[in-house]
């Protein structure tokens, strides 16, 4: 009998923890206050740019960017993910967020209904995210063209489909949000920081993972296998790019050319034209963080 009483003693501690360690997050007041300021549309298309939502969100079977119906499947090692629909359509989309709502998902990877949020979604980047850029961002998103339809479920191995588990995920490999409250642009290697390890999100694929898929920070930058596991993404360290000059890396991440004539393909395709469109500081700020080590 002390036995049984043992053991679900045992079980009950460790359902309380497991519940105390997989609850969603939640905005702190200092956050929700800052974003309680009204966003800036102009200033969130930079940001979008920079972020490069289009390039996974982006509706298929048609080229303009900035109609958001959800992209092509995201195939990994732990399954194919959908990238959703987030433009403003109140019943598919996102058009029923609030700015709360919005800087929840991207800063701690929590739905408006409570859900963990699978970091497909960078939001282990995106914490970093300064505070006036998320409501600049979101001021933007909602005037863009709504879009009818939603993506098909994500289709994932056993039992990655409870999202409870992403809590411990997330205990394990994601910090609280630590963005500045604002940023100031800028031709410097720290923008250029700030670019590479927020918005850009550079090492989410630039960075190799675990077993677990969390990001192995002591070789940042250091290169990794492309998501379905066919291919490789190149080192960016500064060690890596010794060789290039500032504007090489700038010629290759608007023009997409590297010093050797090669021409970069693949997911690149996509980051060049986001970068292409941003103000000309903005790149030039990415290659002196690159060439200094961020």
């Amino acid at each position: 009998m002390r036995v049984l009483i043992g053991l679900i003693a045992v079980a009950l501690v460790g359902a309380a923890v497991f519940a105390w360690v997989t609850a969603p997050a939640t905005l702190t007041p200092e956050i929700r206050s800052a974003l309680a300021a009204p966003g800036d549309a102009s200033a969130g298309r930079v940001v979008f740019e920079a972020a490069g939502c289009q390039s996974c969100h982006k509706s298929a079977g048609q080229d303009d960017p900035l109609k958001l119906g959800g992209g092509p499947p995201l195939k990994t090692a732990f399954g194919q993910f959908y990238p959703p629909n987030i433009s403003p359509d109140v019943k598919d989309g996102i058009g029923g967020w609030s700015v709360d709502d919005f800087a929840s998902t991207l800063l701690l990877g929590v739905s408006p209904q409570g859900e963990h949020e699978y970091p497909a979604l960078p939001y282990a980047s995106y914490r970093h995210l300064a505070l006036k850029d998320v409501r600049d961002l979101y001021a933007f998103m909602r005037t863009l063209p709504a879009v009818a339809g939603r993506a098909p479920p994500n289709q994932l191995i056993f039992p990655l489909g409870w999202r409870r588990l992403l809590g411990g995920w997330k205990f394990l490999f994601l910090g609280p949000p630590d963005g500045p409250d604002s940023v100031t642009p800028a031709d410097d290697a720290a923008f250029g920081r700030y670019l590479v390890e927020a918005p850009g999100h550079c090492g989410e694929c630039h960075t190799p993972r675990n077993f677990l898929g969390g990001l192995e920070q002591s070789h940042k930058l250091s290169g990794a296998p492309l998501p379905d596991g066919k291919g490789k993404v190149p080192a960016i360290t500064a060690q890596a790019l010794k060789s290039w000059s500032q504007d090489d890396i700038v010629t290759a991440l608007t023009l997409g050319f590297t010093p050797t004539g090669d021409s970069l393909g693949g997911p690149m395709a996509e980051v060049v034209r986001n970068l292409s469109a941003l103000p000309q500081a903005y790149p030039k700020a990415i290659a002196q963080a690159l060439k200094a080590g961020t």
